[in-house]
């Protein structure tokens, strides 16, 4: 049976075409990267998110996977990401239907995912801060769009 609060992780399930832009470290700085997610259930536990761009993304990454989770007893999200270079990381995340949030405060880097949830179109950023938070710069624009 599919936990109560995770159903709430419905709106993201499906095929996505995605967009990558306004990354400061892409030339030239309009530069746009397509690239594709499926996003579906694991025996009704968890959500699985694998996200594929196409082409050069610079010193993003290609290829990543989220495992969605949670943990009723501390009443929270949690995501846990790996991606091409095997790079593993955990975040917490906050998901309440319109928006969608994973963050991550590591020894090695501060990071944030920021997302406004519409039922067909996922629009958010990825930011990062190396002085722990005190500062933020954005990477990367990404958008997700229903196929």
């Amino acid at each position: 049976m599919r936990n109560e609060a995770m159903k709430a992780l419905d709106v993201l399930v499906g095929a996505w075409r995605t967009t990558l832009s306004n990354a400061w470290f892409l030339e030239p700085a309009d530069l746009e990267v397509p690239g594709s997610a499926a996003v579906e259930w694991l025996a009704d536990a968890v959500v699985v998110f694998r996200w594929t761009m196409e082409g050069d993304v610079g010193k993003a990454t290609s290829e990543m996977v989220l495992v969605l989770g949670r943990s009723d007893a501390n009443d929270a999200y949690t995501a846990l990401y790996h991606d091409e270079r095997g790079v593993c990381r955990v975040f917490a995340m906050e998901f309440d239907g319109t928006r969608w949030t994973l963050t991550r405060e590591d020894p090695d880097m501060f990071q944030r995912f920021v997302a406004d949830v519409e039922p067909n179109r996922l629009t958010g950023r990825w930011e990062a801060s190396d002085d722990q938070g005190t500062t933020w710069r954005k990477d990367f624009d990404l958008v997700f769009d229903r196929v």
